[in-house]
């Protein structure tokens, strides 16, 4: 066959749409002398990206608040014997996590958070079962800070 191998639905422009646009980088008071955005303009284009960070450490802290409260019974039943203090480390911790989703628009929450996954790295003194849960969860909390630091420079 002859002709186009593929149209967009745009009127054709490989470009797209929005290719003329100020918005696309594409004029010179777009981009800042250095190759970045401008002052004025959204890096991650995001509508508001601190919302969307403040959703995925409050997303992050939410679901480890949820694993460390149903991983009370299963540690019981196949880790051996689990302490009270290590039931009462989980359910604190978990309390904790619940507590910081809700404030993770304030500065301090994120650096709390570390520190939450520092304590449940600590907590597998009373069982090695929470050692391991800690380890997933402190590096699932440094993808969302390198998230935080990539959205919001």
């Amino acid at each position: 066959m002859t002709g186009p191998v593929s149209e967009r639905p745009g009127g054709g422009d490989p470009q797209g749409p929005e290719a003329g646009t100020p918005d696309a980088g594409n004029s010179p008071a777009g981009n800042s002398e250095a190759g970045g955005p401008a002052s004025g303009q959204r890096r991650s284009g995001l509508r508001n990206p601190e919302k969307a960070v403040r959703g995925l450490g409050a997303g992050t802290l939410a679901l480890e608040a949820l694993v460390l409260l149903l991983a009370i019974q299963p540690i019981r039943v196949v880790g051996g014997h689990l302490s009270g203090a290590a039931i009462g480390a989980i359910v604190a911790l978990a309390v904790a996590c619940v507590v910081l989703a809700g404030l993770m628009g304030r500065a301090w929450a994120w650096h709390a958070g570390t520190v939450l996954q520092g304590l449940l790295l600590l907590s597998g003194l009373l069982h090695w079962s929470l050692f391991v849960l800690g380890v997933i969860f402190a590096l699932v909390w440094a993808y969302a800070v390198h998230v935080r630091r990539v959205i919001l420079g």
